[in-house]
Order: structure tokens, then C-alpha cells, then sequence
């Protein structure tokens, strides 16, 4: 974020200056990042599946119909560029939702699913199970907790178009420039922090809710099971007429997702198929035609690929362990930016460096403890 701030460069047009090989003019990370996303796919067509489930539930046809209604409806969203009221909407039910899950954690003591302060604890020490499968789940679970890989690359762009970048305005290393982009710089660090906040409160409680209701019951989530299985924590809690104000959010919660990948995802695709030679990427009406192509034919791949599989929480989990291993090109590019492309006058203090460290160091020992788990085990 901070280096489209100071650059106004697109994401790949960034990749593109990373050390390394080139092939057809397109970095290695570029080329990377297109085997990775491939099976992206997997993770979102297992999320527009959840909302088909979830659907058919409110109002009964099939699975398969909502789907197939479901798609289209989130490409014409993001094909006409609907984004504030979606926005809005979502903001307001994704906040009913997170205040109907932290209530239900607190209603969760006066049930005998109650928690303690010791098994909290417990589960905040360093230990992982020996199966190599639940180690997998945890990897996949850490892959899409908070803000993704494929996450952070797409903040560029909502940077450039609207956002910090915009009105920080092209670089001219002027006293005026270095004041407009150190102030957007520290609005964002704002943004990022209240971000993490809120997502770990609610990832944490959604944990202990999972934890302590269908772990003690011994339920497991699986394939059209999923959401009726995972109401449970919201039923067992707060009573029955929890379940209908839980599909309804969660129905929000994942369709915003939906149309918030779908929205970064055209413009990662058309920047990263101008960046290999597919089309002129500085030709604005080449690459809004490919904006527009890409919004109709993604979700019809997500959407064949559900239909295909038809197991939302192993395509969400697989999609997971690939977001943890395009985090490692992140970090690459972080540290790449930091050192070598940040100017003096952006520099930042030794707090920052040490957090930027402390994150690339956790985030590649996961991952690569994810990828050693998987492939020698």
C-alpha cells in the first residue's frame, strides 16, 4: 500500500520490477501468481456455494439453481459497477452479524458449552496436533484469516482509483507531494490497524463459538451440511430463532465477499494478462473491455467449479493454503519495496522495520512449514 501510494504503480507493474527472471517480459512473480490463482478458484467457488446453500435454505428450490442465479447476479453487480450500495448494505449486515456472534459468545457461559479461562489459555500455547491433515486445515485457516494475500495485492488498486495514491497524486518528490503522501500514509496505517482489530476480534469469537459448540459435540461442517451445521452455534446459544437472523447474515456476509473478490480480481486478471503481453495495459479502453469480459467469465468459473465439487469447506480450506504460499510473494515484494524503492524522505522509523520483520519472519514460517507438511508427509 504504501509503495502505490508513493509510485502510482499498479501491482504488476510493481511485480515487474522485482529482482529475477523474466519470461515473454513478465516476472517470475507475476508468472507465479497466475499457477497460484488457478486454484483460487477452488476457494471462491466453494464461497459462492456456501451462498447457494444458504439460499436454498431461505427459499427452497436447489442448490444447484442458486448457483446458477447467484453468478450472474454478482457479475452484473460489479459489471455496472454498483459498489456503494452494495457497500453499505453489507457494512450494515456485516455489523449486525458481528454484533449477533459476539453476543452469542457471551450468552455461550450461561449454556453447557460454557468456556473457561483455562482452555482459552490452552489454546493460546505454542503446540499444533500431530495429524498432518489438521496441521493442513490450520494452514488454509491461517491463508484466509484476516486479509490475504490476493487481498493485499487488490488494495492497490482501490488505491490508485479512489483512495490514498489518487489524492496523494503523481510523484514529484515536492515539498507539497512528501506532505500529502506521509498524511495518506498514516490515514492508511489507521485503516489497516482498526482493520486488524476488528477482524480478530470477530475470527476469535467465531473460533470459541466453533470451538466450544460443534467441537464439543463432535459436528463437523461437511459439503450441503455446512451452514445448517454451523447455525448450530448460534441456535445452541441463543435459542432457535437465532437460525433464520444467522442465514440471513452469513447469505451477506459471503455475497459481499463474493463481490468484493470479483471486484479485485478483474483488475488483478487485466493487469496481470496486459503485464504478460495479452493486451496494451496502458490502453484505458482495452482494459476496461477486459475489466468487463472478466466480470461475466469468473464467477461462471466459480460457479462450474462448485458445481463440480460440490464441498465448500475443502475448496474454501484448499484456496487457504494457496492465499498462504502467495503471501510468501507479498513478503518478497514488501521487503524488495522497502529496501530499494521507498524514498529517503518516506523512510520510516525503526518500530515500523521491526514490525515489517517480525510479520515477514512469522508469515514465511507458516507457510513453508504448511508447503514442508504437505509435500513431505
Amino acid at each position: 500500500g504504501k509503495h502505490a501510494i508513493q509510485s502510482g504503480e499498479s501491482t504488476f507493474a510493481s511485480f515487474n520490477r522485482l529482482p529475477g527472471p523474466k519470461i515473454r517480459g513478465a516476472n517470475w512473480t507475476t508468472w507465479s501468481w497466475l499457477v497460484l490463482m488457478s486454484l483460487k478458484f477452488l476457494q471462491v467457488g466453494g464461497i459462492i456455494g456456501g451462498v447457494a446453500i444458504i439460499m436454498n435454505m431461505i427459499a427452497p428450490g436447489s442448490v444447484a439453481m442458486w448457483t446458477v442465479l447467484i453468478a450472474p447476479l454478482v457479475s452484473l453487480l460489479v459489471f455496472r459497477g454498483y459498489y456503494q450500495l452494495i457497500e453499505k448494505l453489507s457494512l450494515i449486515m456485516i455489523g449486525l452479524f458481528t454484533i449477533l456472534t459476539i453476543v452469542s459468545v457471551c450468552a455461550l457461559q450461561s449454556t453447557e458449552f460454557a468456556v473457561s479461562w483455562g482452555q482459552i489459555a490452552s489454546g493460546l500455547t505454542f503446540q499444533l496436533p500431530r495429524e498432518s491433515a489438521l496441521i493442513l486445515v490450520a494452514i488454509g485457516a491461517f491463508g484466509i484469516t484476516g486479509v490475504g494475500g490476493d487481498e493485499i495485492m487488490t488494495y492497490n488498486y482501490w488505491l490508485l482509483e479512489k483512495g490514498y495514491a489518487a489524492k496523494t497524486g503523481p510523484r514529484d518528490d515536492s515539498e507539497a507531494w512528501q506532505r500529502r503522501a506521509k498524511g495518506w500514509i498514516r490515514v492508511m496505517y489507521a485503516d489497516a490497524i482498526l482493520s486488524m482489530v476488528v477482524y480478530t476480534i470477530v475470527t476469535a469469537a467465531f473460533y470459541i463459538l466453533g470451538a466450544a459448540v460443534l467441537h464439543a459435540q463432535g459436528v463437523v461442517p461437511e459439503k450441503g451440511e455446512l451452514v445448517e451445521t454451523l447455525a448450530l452455534m448460534y441456535t445452541d446459544t441463543l435459542g432457535p430463532w437465532a437460525r433464520n437472523v444467522f442465514l440471513l447474515g452469513a447469505a451477506v456476509v459471503l455475497f459481499s465477499t463474493l463481490f468484493a473478490a470479483l471486484a479485485g480480481w478483474t483488475r488483478l486478471y487485466s493487469d496481470c494478462l496486459g503485464h504478460i503481453g495479452v493486451y496494451d495495459f496502458q490502453d484505458d479502453k482495452k482494459r476496461h473491455w477486459w475489466i468487463a469480459l472478466l466480470a461475466w467469465l469468473i464467477p461462471a468459473a466459480w460457479a462450474m467449479l462448485y458445481l463440480l465439487f460440490k464441498a465448500p469447506g475443502m475448496m474454501v480450506l484448499v484456496g487457504g493454503m494457496v492465499t498462504s504460499v502467495i503471501l510468501l510473494i507479498v513478503v518478497f515484494a514488501a521487503f524488495h519495496f522497502r529496501y530499494r524503492r521507498l524514498p529517503d524522505s518516506l523512510r520510516p522509523n525503526r518500530f515500523y522495520d521491526g514490525c515489517l520483520w517480525a510479520s515477514g519472519l512469522v508469515i514465511s514460517a507458516t507457510a513453508l512449514y504448511g508447503l514442508i507438511m504437505l509435500f513431505v508427509k
